[in-house]
């Protein structure tokens, strides 16, 4: 399978959204690692799907945020992102902020996948690493070096939770960014909420 990308700059943005693209419930359980290089092969086939479609940027951005919720494993991520912030968080706070996050990163990486035409992520296979799977691929973009991409399918979730590109881990990455809107917020959990509903 491939997924077309049309600059560096696209892939490592973007990335992030097929990994957190890899982030919501639906997907079916990667007991395995023939399944789990299997999800990431229909992700890569749908989000290909959106960016051939020529749809408009919100409809686009629409269709991306229901692949990261078929594919991936949100609520973990989201958690994830908040952190230790997340102890203070009342269960109506974090259901808030996972459904707020949820569009943030469709806007966020979704935004990205309209410069993604022209190149392609081809899969190389799979291995076991501890309590989930790894799954490697290769980005090939025109006229540059290709470079690994690397997605993380958990094995009792069965759902995409996180990507390296290049070595950078997507996940920390948005946990830096929320704890640097908290930090802005002063640590008010429902002004940041506001802010990441319009954030991305």
């Amino acid at each position: 399978m491939t997924m077309h990308f049309h600059t560096r700059r696209g892939i490592i943005g973007g990335a992030a959204a097929a990994a957190l693209v890899a982030t919501l419930p639906g997907a079916a359980l990667a007991v395995s690692a023939g399944q789990a290089q299997d999800l990431v092969n229909r992700m890569v086939t749908d989000i290909n799907g959106v960016i051939d479609s020529g749809g408009s940027e919100s409809a686009m951005i629409s269709r991306f945020e229901r692949i990261f919720q078929t594919y991936g494993d949100m609520p973990y991520i989201a958690a994830y992102a908040l952190g230790a912030d997340g102890r203070r968080a009342s269960p109506a706070q974090k259901k808030a902020f996972t459904a707020a996050f949820s569009g943030y990163v469709a806007r966020k990486y979704g935004k990205q996948f309209r410069k993604f035409i022209g190149g392609r992520i081809e899969v190389q296979g799979t291995s076991k690493v501890k309590n989930a799977y790894q799954v490697q691929t290769m980005a090939l973009l025109r006229g540059q070096s290709p470079f690994d991409v690397t997605f993380f399918v958990g094995e009792k979730s069965g759902k995409f939770y996180n990507m390296y590109v290049e070595g950078v881990n997507m996940l920390l990455t948005e946990r830096t960014e929320i704890g640097s809107m908290l930090d802005r917020r002063r640590g008010d959990i429902d002004a940041m909420i506001a802010d990441l509903r319009r954030a991305g």
